[in-house]
């Protein structure tokens, strides 16, 4: 693939992982995004995950063409994007690392293991470039520009920018869950990756886009997902809205989590009431069987969310507890939420959850919460209708 006439993608596509970062689901796989400038001297972006380092490494050798590289930038160590630094040392001893200082502990720290294909460190010669915020090096033609992307979302992070071309190399930022060889809008499962992965760090994340918005970008290559090319202003967009924690749609999450069945009943009944009434973006989560990272993904997404949840030891099904706590440490904030509650003897969930989401900011409580008692009956449905008429106030 190219990107242009003098920069190549050398990535590689992976369909074996069932589960990114150890939890979240790829079921159109994974792309792990490489890519090379040839120029006076070369520069490599990045390597790969270690399941797929000969095949980036016969990626780049096609591209190189005899030549050898100059420079390996490393803008990120997680290790699918790290694992092949030994492989392309080995192979190019003589080539220099330009990366952030952070980034060298962390070679220390990752790199030298016999997993990795390096027994000790004398296996590894590192002729180090430890770059600084907007230092510049030069390939020929082609001037990067480094931009120290802090938290976006691990310490070490840089993103460069190519000044020739106007790319922007943006590490793990504008990725995506997905193959490339995969036809897939980029929107959800950019969200679902966002917000599972980077949403903790929104206020970083406004730093870096408001270092980009000095930029004039042709081009966005992260680390995963499509190059983007075409209305950059749309997927910056997003990045704000995200980062920002505000409601990207108007629409009802409802998100529920069931012992026998009695609260899941209740979360229908809501649903369907609210689509007699017009509201055509209902969303139903089984906290118990969805996705969990899309359940959270559409709580961002959506500028309301009811919770509804039996009791259990006193508590809230775990479930519900795990989804808040997911909320809770991706910051979530500035949405409005109902609350249904199930109990046979103590219903507690209501005061639980609303413990739990004390400390997020901006969280606005419907003025109708509903009880339960075991099984929803005809006489709480005066209550439910309520609650359907608050939830659609505008």
């Amino acid at each position: 693939m190219n990107i242009s006439e003098n920069v190549k993608y050398i990535g590689v596509n992976d369909h074996k992982l069932d589960l990114f970062e150890g939890q979240y689901a790829v079921p159109k796989g994974m792309s792990y995004n490489s890519y090379v400038i040839l120029d006076e001297k070369i520069a490599v972006m990045d390597t790969v995950d270690i399941g797929f380092t000969e095949e980036w490494m016969e990626n780049l050798d096609r591209e190189l063409m005899g030549r050898k590289p100059d420079y390996l930038i490393v803008q990120h160590m997680e290790p699918d994007h790290s694992a092949g630094i030994p492989l392309f040392l080995k192979k190019y001893p003589e080539a220099k690392i330009a990366a952030s200082p952070k980034t060298f502990e962390m070679i220390q720290q990752f790199l030298y293991g016999e997993e990795n294909g390096a027994a000790a460190e004398n296996d590894i010669n590192i002729r180090k470039i430890p770059v600084k915020n907007g230092e510049m090096l030069s390939l020929g033609k082609h001037m990067l520009e480094f931009l120290f992307a802090p938290m976006v979302h691990w310490p070490e992070v840089i993103m460069t920018y190519e000044q020739s071309e106007k790319i922007l190399f943006t590490a793990d930022a504008f990725g995506k869950f997905g193959a490339l060889d995969e036809d897939e809008e980029w929107l959800d499962e950019a969200r679902r990756y966002y917000i599972g992965i980077v949403g903790k760090y929104g206020a970083q994340v406004q730093n870096v886009l408001k270092k980009a918005a000095e930029l004039d970008i042709a081009a966005i290559c992260p680390l995963h997902g499509p190059v983007l090319k075409e209305n950059l202003a749309y997927y910056l967009d997003r990045y704000h809205t995200w980062s920002s924690y505000e409601p990207e749609r108007k629409g009802i999450v409802i998100a529920y989590a069931s012992i026998y069945g009695h609260t899941k009943t209740a979360a229908l009944y809501l649903a369907e009431e609210l689509r007699k009434q017009g509201q055509d973006e209902v969303i139903l989560h089984d906290l118990a069987r969805t996705d969990m990272a899309q359940a959270v993904a559409d709580a961002f997404c959506f500028d309301r969310l009811v919770l509804a949840c039996s009791t259990y030891n006193a508590g809230i099904f775990p479930f519900m507890e795990d989804y808040i706590h997911r909320l809770q440490e991706r910051n979530f904030q500035n949405r409005r939420i109902a609350l249904i509650e199930n109990g046979s003897w103590a219903p507690m969930a209501a005061r639980v959850i609303k413990g739990m989401l004390e400390k997020s900011k901006n969280i606005t409580y419907v003025d109708s919460t509903v009880t339960i008692w075991s099984a929803m009956k005809e006489k709480d449905k005066e209550a439910m209708g309520n609650l359907v008429r608050e939830l659609l106030r505008k």
